[in-house]
């Protein structure tokens, strides 16, 4: 039996920084975040993963300053939501610190994706199939003219 192998810590690293970059910009970046989230979340479980501490975020929900909590995954550093536990063990660092800066990365979307996926064992929910409907049209009444029964029945037999 062939064995799952795993991604590197590197290779996953380098994916969800694809991945969180694209979040940015994306029109519907909610599955990117969850994805993101997802793949930390797991790192920090194994210890793959360390807590910094917590930052201002830099875009304030409905005027109100919150925080962020600041992970390093090998040599990148992102931002998910705290925990409440969080707050009463780490350290506040304040407001986002440039320091904290990610080295540039190349890799597809998809690719960071498929990375992803496979780390967190994420499968896709298939899209439910549509039973195709039969065209009708509005213009056009189907006729019982010309149509008859084979073999005939007897009550129709004219001999």
């Amino acid at each position: 039996m062939k064995q799952k192998q795993e991604p590197s810590l590197g290779s996953i690293a380098k994916a969800i920084y694809t991945i969180n970059r694209h979040a940015k910009t994306a029109p519907e970046p909610q599955h990117l975040y969850f994805i993101k989230k997802e793949a930390i979340t797991r790192l920090l479980k194994q210890n793959y993963a360390k807590k910094i501490g917590l930052h201002f975020s830099n875009h304030p929900k409905m005027s109100n300053q919150h925080s962020t909590l600041l992970v390093k995954v090998d040599n990148y550093y992102f931002h998910i939501p705290p925990s409440k536990e969080d707050f009463r063990e780490l350290k506040h660092l304040g407001t986002l610190d440039q320091n904290y800066r990610n080295p540039q990365t190349k890799m597809s979307l998809s690719q960071a994706k498929n990375i992803v996926y496979r780390y967190i064992d994420w499968q896709p929910k298939k899209p439910k199939r549509q039973p195709r409907r039969q065209y009708t049209s509005a213009y056009f009444t189907p006729s019982s003219l010309g149509k008859m029964e084979w073999p005939p029945s007897k009550k129709h037999r004219h001999y």
